[in-house]
């Protein structure tokens, strides 16, 4: 931990270079540390940079530093979903486990239309982290406003390991059924 305030665009700088450097999430209370002013700080520096187009993330775990590439391009789909928030845990093992990561939960709120949050959920031990922040904060879920109903935009290395954990939500009853 510093002694000095880091500040401003030296701050931001600081902060940006230790994302784009880092390949897990880096929590705001990590980033306060590393530049001795506060979370609230760190949140309204990230807000800067997030307005420079800079590819940051902020996900349950902390933020990451996204670029865009080429190289490893991921196929993507959108999967409406319901069930209670006690089958949550189950509904996240059940995507990881086929390969999938799940990067958001999207409802359609009746007052303020499309709300979307950020999940980034790629291994058993990051849903076990997400479940724990969810439990320890005691924070609602987005799909308790809307019975259950919620999309996932889910990402994986082929449309095949999509078509597969897709057919395995709909076996174990996750699925909206559209029909």
């Amino acid at each position: 931990m510093r002694e000095q305030k880091v500040l401003g665009e030296e701050r931001r700088s600081l902060i940006l270079d230790i994302l784009q450097n880092t390949r897990s999430p880096v929590t705001g209370s990590e980033l306060a540390a590393k530049t001795n002013v506060s979370r609230q700080v760190i949140v309204g520096d990230i807000t800067l940079l997030k307005a420079r187009n800079e590819p940051i993330l902020a996900t349950s775990q902390g933020y990451l530093y996204m670029p865009s590439t080429t190289q490893n391009v991921l196929a993507e789909r959108t999967i409406a979903c319901c069930h209670s928030p006690e089958k949550t845990e189950e509904e996240l093992n059940l995507l990881v486990d086929h390969g999938v990561t799940v990067k958001n939960v999207r409802i359609e709120h009746p007052v303020y239309g499309d709300l979307t949050a950020s999940i980034m959920v790629a291994n058993r031990k990051e849903v076990k982290q997400f479940m724990e922040k969810i439990k320890s904060t005691k924070a609602g879920y987005l799909s308790e406003l809307t019975d259950g109903i919620h999309l996932h935009t889910i990402a994986a290395q082929s449309e095949t390991i999509l078509d597969e954990a897709e057919a395995a939500m709909r076996d174990a009853d996750f699925l909206v059924d559209l029909a």
